[in-house]
């Protein structure tokens, strides 16, 4: 048995802060992580270009947020974007913002923050044990497995920050739904969020696989996107589609307009035009300026053709697309579901456990790729090691 003045529990950003908050507090923080190494799905976050944040005014970042955001909103409002950013340049990180908001750091990449920010927690004191896998609670010790064995420690206070249930093999698995529910904590499902679709392509389709789609809006109930998106052997992916997963998790047909800028009616007349020899497949093409890889969506979706120009205007404004549903949830970026939010106080303090408190994706929230994930885990994690940190 050790004890612990203050356990955190994850080793993602999440976790990482509520360490900062904890030992910035004067808590002797213990820092344990499943996986060899601490923030890897950080990492792997950050392999394409580490989107830390947006810069949106506060109440169109907090939108994002959906049904969570009145809960969201105070923590949002004490660590949002500009604080985000103002943060990781105490790291030494310089940051550039994208034509659509989107904040990176100037080295693009999450490794050199992670280095940083590690070495910043280890001078504070914080220490790491990798490689301690989270069993649960045998009376008040929290009980790991490690290589050495079973090892138990008796904590002060306890954050739990183990991500949701998507990328396992980065360490976001959701065992620890299990754990909880036999706590009696309320959980919501685990559903897919930031997923790909799965679509069953006609053979022709194969010579576009990897292509990308540019330049159209998509729409599922009451979202919208302008977002780009590739065709892919499995289906469609991309930051486009993602935008809109939600709507069509529950239900809602996806829409395609080929040509946003143009309206239905410039459509329609350029449709209408005398073709001679031409195919109506080259005639479209042509006529509607479409690439290959749009023009190949098209005549996988709206086929067979409407006979009018005006039906298939219609169709190039609003193709429906015809999906199997969803990737399967550990392919998906982040989840919905988890702690449900009548499971902790304001402080984020399990009701069911009143020594520990959760942050971070294991709470019941969703918001779209483009910053709003990694703004919100940090956000939830400041707020709950704080919370922590006031109970000792």
């Amino acid at each position: 048995m050790e004890d612990v003045q203050a356990l955190v529990i994850g080793a993602g950003p999440a976790g990482l802060m509520a360490a900062e908050m904890l030992a910035d507090a004067g808590a002797r923080v213990l820092v344990c992580e499943g996986k060899p190494s601490v923030g890897r799905k950080f990492l792997m976050a950050g392999k394409s270009g580490l989107n830390l944040t947006k810069q949106d005014s506060p109440e169109v970042f907090r939108a994002a947020y959906g049904e969570a955001e009145p809960k969201l909103a105070p923590m949002l409002a004490e660590f949002g974007p500009r604080d985000v950013c103002e943060w990781a340049e105490t790291l030494g990180q310089e940051l550039f913002t994208g034509s659509s908001g989107r904040v990176f750091p100037v080295a693009m990449k999450a490794s050199p923050l992670l280095r940083a920010w590690i070495a910043r927690l280890s001078g504070k004191g914080v220490q790491f044990r990798t490689r301690w896998r989270w069993q649960g609670w045998q009376g008040h010790a929290t009980v790991f497995g490690t290589p050495d064995g079973e090892r138990k420690c008796e904590a002060g206070v306890t954050v739990l920050a183990l991500g949701g249930a998507s990328w396992a093999r980065l360490g976001s698995d959701g065992q620890w739904a299990q754990i909880l529910a036999r706590e009696g904590v309320p959980l919501r499902p685990f559903q897919p969020a930031n997923a790909g679709l799965c679509v069953n392509w006609s053979p022709v389709m194969a010579r576009h696989f990897g292509a990308p789609i540019k330049g159209v809006a998509l729409s599922a109930g009451t979202l919208n996107s302008r977002g780009e998106f590739v065709i892919s052997e499995r289906g469609l992916e991309g930051g486009g589609i993602y935008a809109v997963c939600r709507a069509i998790r529950e239900g809602a047909p996806l829409r395609v307009d080929l040509r946003p800028d143009w309206p239905i009616a410039k459509v329609a007349e350029r449709v209408a035009r005398p073709r001679g020899r031409q195919s109506i497949g080259n005639h479209l093409r042509k006529a509607l300026r479409l690439d290959p890889p749009q023009m190949a969506l098209l005549m996988e979706f709206a086929q067979p053709l409407p006979n009018t120009p005006e039906e298939i205007a219609a169709s190039v404004k609003a193709l429906t697309v015809r999906c199997a549903g969803l990737r399967p949830l550990d392919e998906a970026i982040s989840t919905a579901g988890g702690v449900a939010w009548d499971g902790v106080d304001a402080g984020l303090t399990l009701h069911a456990r009143p020594d520990v408190h959760v942050a971070g994706e294991m709470l019941d929230w969703e918001a779209p790729t483009g910053g709003y994930l990694l703004t919100a885990c940090m956000a939830t994690g400041r707020w709950a090691g704080r919370a922590a940190a006031g109970r000792l």
